[in-house]
Protein backbone atom coordinates (compact mmCIF):
# COMPACT_ATOMS: atom_id res chain seq x y z
CA UNK A 1 0.00 0.00 0.00
CA UNK A 2 1.37 3.30 -0.81
CA UNK A 3 2.36 5.76 2.00
CA UNK A 4 1.85 8.75 -0.51
CA UNK A 5 -0.08 11.34 1.90
CA UNK A 6 -0.37 14.23 -0.80
CA UNK A 7 -3.57 15.79 -0.79
CA UNK A 8 -5.76 14.53 -3.67
CA UNK A 9 -6.36 16.13 -7.02
CA UNK A 10 -10.09 16.33 -6.56
CA UNK A 11 -12.46 18.16 -8.38
CA UNK A 12 -13.29 20.87 -6.20
CA UNK A 13 -9.09 22.20 -6.32
CA UNK A 14 -8.39 23.23 -9.59
CA UNK A 15 -12.10 25.30 -9.61
CA UNK A 16 -11.12 26.90 -6.18
CA UNK A 17 -7.46 27.45 -8.05
CA UNK A 18 -9.67 29.24 -10.72
CA UNK A 19 -11.62 31.14 -8.63
CA UNK A 20 -8.75 32.64 -7.16
CA UNK A 21 -7.16 33.37 -10.46
CA UNK A 22 -10.30 35.10 -11.64
CA UNK A 23 -10.75 37.03 -8.57
CA UNK A 24 -7.24 38.65 -8.42
CA UNK A 25 -7.88 39.05 -12.78
CA UNK A 26 -10.74 41.36 -11.85
CA UNK A 27 -9.20 42.97 -8.61
CA UNK A 28 -6.27 44.17 -11.15
CA UNK A 29 -8.54 45.48 -13.44
CA UNK A 30 -10.93 47.54 -10.94
CA UNK A 31 -8.29 48.49 -8.93
CA UNK A 32 -6.70 50.23 -12.21
CA UNK A 33 -9.58 51.54 -13.55
CA UNK A 34 -11.28 53.01 -10.94
CA UNK A 35 -8.74 52.95 -7.92
CA UNK A 36 -8.61 51.22 -4.88
CA UNK A 37 -11.14 53.82 -3.24
CA UNK A 38 -13.69 53.10 -5.65
CA UNK A 39 -13.25 49.53 -5.66
CA UNK A 40 -15.76 47.60 -3.35
CA UNK A 41 -15.41 43.50 -3.25
CA UNK A 42 -18.83 42.92 -4.57
CA UNK A 43 -17.56 44.92 -7.87
CA UNK A 44 -14.31 42.25 -7.72
CA UNK A 45 -16.79 39.63 -7.25
CA UNK A 46 -19.23 40.27 -9.97
CA UNK A 47 -16.23 41.36 -12.47
CA UNK A 48 -14.76 37.78 -11.47
CA UNK A 49 -18.34 36.05 -12.06
CA UNK A 50 -18.13 34.72 -8.29
CA UNK A 51 -20.59 35.46 -5.29
CA UNK A 52 -18.73 38.03 -2.85
CA UNK A 53 -18.81 35.05 0.19
CA UNK A 54 -16.12 33.10 -2.39
CA UNK A 55 -14.31 36.68 -2.71
CA UNK A 56 -14.11 36.32 1.75
CA UNK A 57 -13.23 33.06 1.35
CA UNK A 58 -10.02 33.56 -0.38
CA UNK A 59 -9.29 37.07 0.75
CA UNK A 60 -10.22 38.18 4.23
CA UNK A 61 -10.54 41.99 3.28
CA UNK A 62 -9.72 44.53 0.36
CA UNK A 63 -6.75 45.31 1.75
CA UNK A 64 -5.30 41.33 1.58
CA UNK A 65 -6.92 41.32 -2.32
CA UNK A 66 -4.37 44.87 -3.17
CA UNK A 67 -1.32 43.14 -1.66
CA UNK A 68 -2.05 39.69 -3.21
CA UNK A 69 -2.67 41.61 -6.80
CA UNK A 70 0.44 43.57 -6.58
CA UNK A 71 2.45 40.11 -5.75
CA UNK A 72 0.63 38.38 -8.52
CA UNK A 73 1.70 41.02 -11.04
CA UNK A 74 5.13 40.50 -9.86
CA UNK A 75 5.15 36.90 -10.36
CA UNK A 76 3.92 36.91 -13.77
CA UNK A 77 7.44 38.42 -14.82
CA UNK A 78 9.64 37.82 -11.53
CA UNK A 79 8.22 33.98 -10.60
CA UNK A 80 10.20 32.97 -6.97
CA UNK A 81 12.44 30.66 -9.10
CA UNK A 82 13.87 33.59 -10.58
CA UNK A 83 16.04 34.24 -7.58
CA UNK A 84 17.90 30.74 -6.77
CA UNK A 85 21.03 30.10 -7.82
CA UNK A 86 20.78 26.57 -10.07
CA UNK A 87 23.79 24.43 -10.20
CA UNK A 88 25.67 25.21 -13.21
CA UNK A 89 23.84 28.41 -14.43
CA UNK A 90 26.52 31.33 -14.90
CA UNK A 91 25.61 33.99 -12.42
CA UNK A 92 25.86 36.28 -15.36
CA UNK A 93 22.21 34.05 -16.77
CA UNK A 94 20.72 34.34 -13.39
CA UNK A 95 21.03 37.70 -13.08
CA UNK A 96 20.39 38.39 -16.68
CA UNK A 97 16.74 36.35 -16.31
CA UNK A 98 16.19 38.72 -13.42
CA UNK A 99 16.96 41.80 -15.34
CA UNK A 100 14.47 40.95 -18.26
CA UNK A 101 12.15 40.21 -16.09
CA UNK A 102 12.13 43.50 -13.96
CA UNK A 103 12.82 45.48 -16.69
CA UNK A 104 9.43 44.36 -18.93
CA UNK A 105 7.40 44.24 -15.67
CA UNK A 106 8.15 47.79 -14.58
CA UNK A 107 7.89 49.07 -18.04
CA UNK A 108 4.38 47.11 -18.72
CA UNK A 109 0.88 49.68 -19.16
CA UNK A 110 -0.05 48.03 -15.89
CA UNK A 111 2.70 48.65 -14.07
CA UNK A 112 2.83 52.26 -15.15
CA UNK A 113 -0.53 52.96 -14.40
CA UNK A 114 -0.24 51.48 -10.44
CA UNK A 115 2.47 53.56 -9.96
CA UNK A 116 0.82 56.40 -10.89
CA UNK A 117 -2.56 55.38 -8.93
CA UNK A 118 -0.01 54.69 -5.63
CA UNK A 119 1.81 58.18 -6.03
CA UNK A 120 -1.23 60.08 -6.43
CA UNK A 121 -2.65 58.24 -3.51
CA UNK A 122 -0.02 57.93 -1.18
CA UNK A 123 -0.64 61.33 0.52
CA UNK A 124 -3.83 60.50 1.45
CA UNK A 125 -3.48 56.92 2.36
CA UNK A 126 -0.21 55.89 3.02
CA UNK A 127 -0.96 52.64 4.15
CA UNK A 128 -1.94 51.25 1.26
CA UNK A 129 1.16 52.69 -0.17
CA UNK A 130 3.12 50.60 2.76
CA UNK A 131 1.03 48.40 1.32
CA UNK A 132 2.21 48.01 -2.22
CA UNK A 133 5.72 48.88 -1.45
CA UNK A 134 5.93 45.64 0.79
CA UNK A 135 3.96 42.88 -1.74
CA UNK A 136 5.78 44.38 -4.37
CA UNK A 137 9.54 46.52 -4.30
CA UNK A 138 10.14 45.46 -0.51
CA UNK A 139 9.54 41.79 -1.31
CA UNK A 140 11.62 41.78 -4.88
CA UNK A 141 15.03 43.48 -2.92
CA UNK A 142 14.03 40.98 -0.60
CA UNK A 143 14.86 38.27 -2.87
CA UNK A 144 17.30 39.78 -4.77
CA UNK A 145 19.14 40.08 -1.50
CA UNK A 146 19.16 36.57 -0.46
CA UNK A 147 20.41 35.39 -4.10
CA UNK A 148 23.29 38.12 -3.80
CA UNK A 149 24.35 36.91 -0.21
CA UNK A 150 24.64 33.27 -1.72
CA UNK A 151 26.37 34.62 -5.06
CA UNK A 152 28.97 36.25 -2.32
CA UNK A 153 28.97 32.57 -0.59
CA UNK A 154 30.21 31.05 -3.36
CA UNK A 155 32.58 33.21 -4.43
CA UNK A 156 31.54 34.25 -7.80
CA UNK A 157 30.82 37.86 -7.04
CA UNK A 158 32.48 40.02 -3.58
CA UNK A 159 28.80 41.41 -2.75
CA UNK A 160 29.52 42.56 0.96
CA UNK A 161 26.35 44.74 1.21
CA UNK A 162 23.75 42.53 -0.62
CA UNK A 163 20.62 44.67 0.58
CA UNK A 164 22.42 47.78 -1.06
CA UNK A 165 23.31 45.85 -4.13
CA UNK A 166 20.31 44.63 -4.51
CA UNK A 167 18.99 48.21 -4.69
CA UNK A 168 21.21 49.35 -7.21
CA UNK A 169 20.70 46.69 -9.52
CA UNK A 170 16.63 47.37 -9.85
CA UNK A 171 17.50 51.22 -10.14
CA UNK A 172 19.82 50.62 -12.31
CA UNK A 173 17.58 48.38 -14.51
CA UNK A 174 14.52 50.70 -14.03
CA UNK A 175 17.05 53.55 -15.63
CA UNK A 176 15.70 57.18 -16.90
CA UNK A 177 13.49 55.37 -19.61
CA UNK A 178 10.72 54.13 -16.87
CA UNK A 179 10.71 57.81 -15.29
CA UNK A 180 10.47 59.16 -18.83
CA UNK A 181 7.00 56.54 -18.83
CA UNK A 182 5.52 57.15 -15.29
CA UNK A 183 5.73 61.25 -16.26
CA UNK A 184 4.00 60.28 -19.46
CA UNK A 185 7.13 62.46 -21.63
CA UNK A 186 8.49 59.01 -23.45
CA UNK A 187 7.97 55.28 -25.15
CA UNK A 188 8.65 51.90 -24.43
CA UNK A 189 12.01 51.34 -25.53
CA UNK A 190 12.34 48.87 -28.43
CA UNK A 191 12.95 45.14 -28.11
CA UNK A 192 16.61 45.88 -28.86
CA UNK A 193 17.74 49.16 -27.23
CA UNK A 194 15.67 47.21 -24.12
CA UNK A 195 18.24 43.85 -24.34
CA UNK A 196 20.64 46.29 -25.17
CA UNK A 197 20.54 48.02 -21.85
CA UNK A 198 19.77 45.13 -19.90
CA UNK A 199 22.98 43.58 -21.05
CA UNK A 200 25.23 47.07 -20.19
CA UNK A 201 23.78 47.07 -16.46
CA UNK A 202 24.62 43.51 -16.19
CA UNK A 203 27.70 44.15 -17.34
CA UNK A 204 28.39 47.35 -15.22
CA UNK A 205 27.28 45.12 -11.93
CA UNK A 206 29.50 41.71 -12.60
CA UNK A 207 32.24 43.95 -13.36
CA UNK A 208 31.77 46.42 -9.77
CA UNK A 209 31.63 43.34 -7.40
CA UNK A 210 34.25 41.42 -9.93
CA UNK A 211 36.47 39.41 -6.91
Amino acid sequence: MSNNLAAPNGPGRPKDLAKRQAILNAAKTLFLSHGYANTSMDAVASEAGVSKLTVYSHFNDKETLFSAAVVAKCEEQLPPLFFELPEGIAVENVLLNIARGFHHLINSDESVNLHRLIMALGSQDPKLSLIFFEAGPQRMVLGMERLLTRIHETGALNIDLPRNAAEHFFCLIKGAGNFRLLYGCGEPLSEEASQSHIEEVVGLFMRAYKP
